[in-house]
């Protein structure tokens, strides 16, 4: 979303989004979006821009470890459907599937439950958009799984690091 075309509540959201130098190691900017989730205008503002393009085309919503689930949870109950968390290798007691991707600083492995009926349209949210290997592997998970991305959206993309030509057509609220 051009930067003009930004409420004044999406302005004062994104001005709490903190950069942090060298985390978590040297050379990474780290986009710390705890203040914004502090901020109760902010959260709200945010979750209704992060599903407002997607409204009536999904019938879940699939959130990615750990931050993506906080800005999820609060778009699955504004939208009045359900959360299927993606989750880091491990942390599931029954993972269906796994997918593993390249970070902008290593590698990982996600893992989702099959919760959902084979068939759903799933908005895939995480918070941050860099180089797409996180988002890309959630897309490939939910289809693992015999489900439909309907949607990507991201709170923040952080431009000229290959993510959107990765993952392609996606929804972003903020721009850096």
């Amino acid at each position: 979303m051009p930067s003009a075309e930004i409420s004044p509540a999406l302005t004062r959201a994104e001005s709490l989004i903190r950069s942090i130098p060298d985390y978590p190691q040297p050379g990474i900017l780290f986009r710390d979006i705890t203040p914004l989730l502090a901020d109760a205008d902010a959260l709200r503002a945010t979750t209704e821009a992060i599903i407002e393009p997607f409204l009536g085309q999904f019938d879940v919503i699939a959130g990615i470890e750990a931050r993506g689930f906080l800005i999820a949870s609060a778009a699955a109950l504004a939208a009045g459907v359900g959360l299927v968390p993606i989750r880091k290798a491990g942390k599931l007691p029954r993972p269906a599937a796994s997918v593993d991707y390249a970070l902008e600083y290593g590698t990982a492995t996600i893992e989702m439950h099959d919760d959902i009926p084979a068939g759903s349209r799933v908005l895939l949210i995480d918070d941050v958009l860099a180089t797409g290997g996180t988002l890309a592997a959630g897309r490939q998970l939910i289809e693992r799984l015999g489900s439909h991305v309907a949607g990507i959206s991201v709170l923040f993309e952080i431009d000229g690091l290959g993510g959107r030509e990765l993952v392609g057509d996606l929804h972003t609220v903020f721009h850096s």
